[in-house]
């Protein structure tokens, strides 16, 4: 299986409880900041932070947060300088696993994260040793209970779309990363309103493990994700439809 996985899917549905801690808003003050500084600060020139902003306000950020993250991103407010960095490695039964950061310190989030890695019974990698395993693309997620699949099929596929189709409760459309804003746009035109959206690397070939081993790659991946530092984690760990996860 390629793709959108059922990790992806428990991701989306975590999207609620990572917001009530409020660290959703870090990761998403840090993404607009850096967006803005490397694209500008007009939305609709900068398709990278359209994307950030769309993620702001589906967490319900409030817009004078949005607008002081653009302007430190400008320079014009005081911001912190933070740059962009992806760590490889492997986590229990070899999985792979790609960590994506922002951060103002690059060895506190190269400890942190060799940290987790380590104490989770993983590694750190070397850089492009799992890199290859993984292909970009927009993954856009609707509510099967309110949408139906055939209709947002159409859209997609006219607006551009490579693929739709059904996971757990959602409608997924994936894109092309360089069509993912125009597919969004056209699809929120039409009167659709995602659960979720962003460009993702999903792995091209996914890996099967035995409960325990699943259960403690998730932990693990959720230690790093409860990261400041941290945007994203991407695996190629299958998780299984009937898998559940403890709390």
């Amino acid at each position: 299986m390629s793709g959108h996985s059922k990790w992806a899917s428990i991701k989306h549905k975590k999207g609620a409880a990572d917001a009530k801690r409020g660290q959703v808003f870090t990761k998403i003050i840090k993404e607009i900041t850096v967006a803005a500084k490397m694209g500008g600060g007009d939305e609709e020139g900068n398709a990278r932070l359209r994307t950030a902003i769309l993620k702001a306000k589906a967490a319900n950020m409030p817009k004078d947060n949005i607008d002081k993250a653009i302007k430190k991103g400008t320079g014009e407010l005081e911001g912190v300088e933070y740059v962009e960095l992806t760590y490889e490695g492997y986590g229990p039964g070899g999985v792979a696993l790609m960590v994506e950061t922002l951060t103002d310190n690059k060895n506190r989030t190269a400890a942190d994260v060799r940290s987790i890695l380590t104490k989770g019974g993983g590694n750190m990698g070397t850089t492009g040793c799992v890199s290859h395993l993984f292909k970009k693309e927009g993954v856009i997620c609707f509510d099967g209970s309110k949408y139906s699949e055939d209709d947002i099929f159409a859209a997609a596929l006219d607006a551009g779309a490579d693929d739709v189709s059904s996971d757990d409760g959602d409608i997924v459309v994936k894109t092309a990363p360089e069509d993912f804003l125009a597919v969004l746009e056209a699809l929120n035109k039409a009167g659709f309103e995602q659960t979720s959206a962003e460009v993702e690397r999903n792995a091209e070939v996914m890996k099967s493990l035995d409960k325990e081993k699943t259960s403690k790659v998730l932990k693990l991946i959720e230690r790093l994700e409860d990261l400041d530092d941290v945007q994203n984690v991407s695996t190629d760990l299958d998780v299984p439809d009937d898998f559940e996860m403890e709390d």
